[in-house]
């Protein structure tokens, strides 16, 4: 259902928390404008919950053991969903944010936001329109200014920066996808994007070309 058709948005919530989905119904459902089509507790169901009910704008925590928002945030956008995907979390690290916005999220909010200010987020997203709490935005900027991952010819994602920053410390990719809330799999993936990237064949050299170019320090 089109939020331009009928004036209403409607919404997928999608946490972990079962507390904070009720808190979040309990304030959205009954506001004017706003329609909950739906639940989800983690990041594999928010994609297949998504993909069939078709909702304005997806209300998406990160970290989550069900599949993480990032991951279900890429995939999304991978199958051209047409909902906007605002993040609403508590962390706002930079390990969050950015891999959160690059994965294709329309907005960024803290769970500590006003009501008011979610219910104005919800509206922005739901028309294309970036929305980015004040922390988060200026977390942004401050990378946008860091020449680090950007030395390098062609740029890793944050993502993979992440990844290879474990490496780094030694984690295997079991704990490796512990540590980030993804599978294994995924692990390997990016691993082959990065030893494709800084042209090399194994961990101990990619971090060997990432700390001498400059993307670890």
């Amino acid at each position: 259902m089109n939020a331009e058709n009928t004036g209403t948005i409607t919404l997928l919530i999608v946490d972990d928390h079962p507390v904070v989905r009720d808190g979040l119904r309990g304030i959205l459902d009954p506001a004017d404008g706003f329609t909950v089509l739906g639940e989800a507790s983690g990041g594999t169901e928010a994609v297949e919950m998504t993909l069939r009910v078709d909702p304005d704008v997806v209300l998406m925590d990160l970290r989550m053991p069900a599949g993480s928002g990032v991951d279900a945030i890429a995939e999304l956008t991978r199958r051209g969903a047409r909902a906007r995907v605002l993040v609403l979390t508590t962390f706002d690290t930079d390990s969050d944010t950015l891999p959160a916005i690059e994965a294709g999220a329309t907005g960024y909010l803290l769970k500590d936001a006003l009501r008011d200010e979610l219910f104005d987020a919800i509206r922005a997203a739901a028309e294309g329109r970036t929305v980015l709490s004040p922390a988060v935005a200026s977390r942004l900027v401050t990378a946008v200014r860091r020449p680090t991952a950007r030395t390098v010819e062609e740029t890793l994602s944050a993502r993979e920066v992440q990844v290879l920053e474990e490496v780094a410390r030694g984690a295997s990719n079991r704990e490796i996808a512990r540590g980030l809330f993804i599978s294994e799999a995924t692990v390997k993936t990016h691993l082959t994007h990065i030893y494709g990237k800084l042209d090399v064949r194994d961990r101990a050299a990619a971090v060997a070309v990432a700390y001498r170019r400059g993307v670890l320090g």
